[in-house]
């Protein structure tokens, strides 16, 4: 891993690093993630998403190493969460996607009180699964033939991540 990386906040100038990023073919091929996205399409689908919406980027060096996401659900399922991320191809298992997932769990655990994160992920993409499980997410179903990826249809799996609401405490 990069000496240095930052995670923060996603802002409008990251957009040519974020549609970048997101346009890699190993990114796109752990993804759900459409090829040869324009800018237009990559800001409306990331930055036009509303106050539940919550992107990240992790830094390091100047460049967007990796993006992670947080949609906070509303009414009956505003106890969960859905989560989606991914790390640049040059940058792959060197600790910048657990680090984005655990500012992803921290915002989810401590700031919005969410008791179920879920997401999907490609049944091939093996790092990833191994990742979400060591954190605690479980897989909870397999949706046959559900993504198209170079012509081939692939599996994905549902996964989540169920933990007590928090308790009320003496802020006194």
């Amino acid at each position: 891993m990069a000496a240095t990386f930052t995670i923060r906040a996603a802002r409008e100038g990251d957009l040519a690093g974020l549609n970048a990023l997101m346009n890699l073919p190993n990114y796109r091929q752990g993804t759900l993630r459409m090829p040869h996205e324009s800018f237009a399409g990559t800001r409306q689908r990331l930055f036009d998403r509303g106050p539940n919406f919550t992107l990240l980027v992790v830094e390091a060096e100047g460049t967007i190493t990796g993006a992670a996401s947080l949609l906070r659900l509303l009414g009956r399922r505003s106890h969960v969460g859905q989560i989606g991320m991914g790390v640049h191809d040059d940058h792959l298992r060197q600790g910048f996607g657990t680090a984005l997932l655990l500012e992803l769990l921290a915002l989810a655990d401590d700031w919005l009180g969410l008791s179920r994160l879920e997401l999907d992920v490609i049944a091939d993409n093996k790092p990833a699964i191994a990742l979400y499980e060591s954190h605690g997410f479980e897989i909870e179903g397999r949706l046959r033939a559900a993504a198209l990826r170079q012509g081939v249809l692939v599996d994905t799996l549902m996964m989540g991540r169920v933990k007590e609401p928090p308790r009320r405490g003496d802020a006194g």
